[in-house]
């Protein structure tokens, strides 16, 4: 019986060990909100999540898709997400820590070169015509038309007379650039998007195909720095010259603008292990994933000095992301230290709960025979002392209980051969004691033969002896 408790025993542990096992290496399934639901970040992550899938990798993405970006940021400001596409200057979740910038988009202003337009300021009084790609877009412009003062002017009021501090905003869409750049309905155009992207290009090409000499000019927003202190959210940006190409090259100077950033956040009560996995394969697996969602070229870590700066800075980034860039991603061990700690505390404090158990009950044990045998005895010293028949008999029950009451004993537990020893001596020590007191007594033949075979009881506990063991 011992032997099938011990199994037992062994068997739970073996399968609590497996199930830890089973845990411990099961994939964690992040839910991503994406917004909006047919843009290229969508694309991206559906591809990177079919990726992670094919890999058998330690973490999976279950994508949420949703209408536009601010109902993405929401979702994860509601702790309905784990990760979630976020525009900073749409809606900055609370709780949200960057792990990779998906892509930056640039404010970008076209117009005719004879417009003579430079810089910013010089769009006062003008009609700009605004290429909506996103419904944050026009919120932009008219912050950053708030920072110079500027009142905008709906595209109704298009034909009154523009003030010295007034820009009219002309929504367009991009078949209708050429045209209204040709027939004057607008001054200049500004599209926000990646400045290598295909929306930038057709702008710009739209608005030089609508230009008097075929020439244009681009609309530099030279107080960035400026502009985000303001405005956090947002950031500066430098165009390269040559971006848009052509001969001589466009734009023929780099031009300092402001932009937005579409990025990939956490909430920051996610694992920092799991988080530095994620932004690892993202960034590991960019040439994978660029056949199918192009807008991986463009990815890029958040600028950071050092590991304090990352994590307190306007944007903070998530500790488990600054590990990866930093190189320095905890080990399966350093993730689970302290539960291996906690349960090596109380592993131990547990054992030793068991052992101190154990001893107890073999002392129990233990007092249970010495109780046998000190009654035995206590009964060989009365066998001595009886007077007659009836003492012995009383005396030879009460043997019987104490033999049959020890074998049982021997059969649930173990007994050490010495103790078995002594209990076989005591019990044939008060037998032979009956017998003399009986012979003594003028005991018959017949009770001096009942004598015999309770000596032939005695022999029976030896024959446990070995089963005891």
């Amino acid at each position: 019986m011992r032997r099938e408790w011990l199994l037992v025993l062994l068997g739970l542990g073996f399968a609590l060990v497996a199930g830890m096992l089973v845990y411990l290496s099961r994939p964690t399934t992040l839910t991503v909100a994406v917004g909006p639901r047919d843009g290229a970040e969508a694309t991206l992550l559906q591809t990177y999540a079919q990726a992670l899938v094919r890999g058998h990798e330690d973490v999976r993405l279950q994508l949420t898709f949703y209408d536009d970006v601010r109902d993405s940021a929401e979702a994860l400001q509601r702790n309905k997400a784990e990760l979630a596409v976020v525009r900073p200057d749409v809606l900055l979740p609370e709780n949200g820590l960057t792990l990779a910038i998906l892509h930056d988009e640039a404010l970008l202003i076209a117009a005719p070169e004879a417009a003579g337009l430079e810089s910013f300021p010089d769009l006062a009084r003008k009609r700009l015509g605004v290429v909506e790609r996103h419904a944050a877009d026009l919120p932009f412009l008219t912050n950053l038309l708030g920072f110079y003062d500027f009142v905008p002017q709906s595209a109704a009021e298009g034909d009154v007379v523009l003030g010295p501090a007034r820009v009219a905003l002309v929504p367009l869409k991009p078949a209708e650039v050429t045209s209204a750049i040709a027939e004057g309905r607008v001054d200049a155009v500004a599209v926000i998007a990646a400045p290598a992207s295909k929306a930038a290009i057709s702008t710009v090409r739209a608005v030089e195909a609508g230009s008097p000499e075929k020439k244009i000019g681009f609309v530099s927003v030279a107080d960035g720095e400026a502009i985000i202190q303001r405005m956090p959210e947002l950031q500066s940006v430098t165009i390269p010259a040559g971006t848009f190409g052509g001969r001589p090259k466009r734009p023929d100077d780099d031009i300092k603008t402001v932009g937005a950033s579409y990025r990939l956040m956490a909430r920051g009560g996610v694992s920092r292990y799991t988080v530095a996995s994620v932004t690892q394969h993202l960034f590991e697996w960019r040439s994978k994933l660029a056949p199918l969602a192009p807008i991986a070229n463009l990815m890029k870590a958040p600028d950071f000095d050092s590991t304090v700066a990352a994590t307190s800075a306007r944007l903070p980034n998530h500790p488990g992301a600054v590990d990866y860039f930093e190189r320095e991603q905890q080990t399966l061990f350093e993730r689970y230290e302290d539960y291996v700690y906690l349960l090596a505390f109380f592993g131990g404090t547990v054992g030793s709960g068991v052992a101190w158990l154990a001893q107890r009950l073999a002392r129990k044990r233990r007092e249970r025979i010495d109780v046998v045998l000190d009654r035995l005895l206590d009964i060989l010293r009365e066998v001595r002392a009886a007077t007659c028949k009836t003492d012995l008999d009383g005396l030879v029950r009460e043997t019987d209980d104490l033999v049959a009451d020890v074998v049982q004993h021997a059969r649930e537990r173990n007994i050490d051969n010495r103790t078995v020893g002594a209990l076989i001596l005591a019990i044939d020590a008060v037998h032979a004691a009956i017998n003399d007191e009986r012979r003594n007594l003028g005991a018959t033949d017949a009770e001096g033969g009942r004598a015999v075979d309770h000596a032939r009881t005695a022999r029976l506990l030896s024959l446990h002896a070995p089963a005891a063991e």
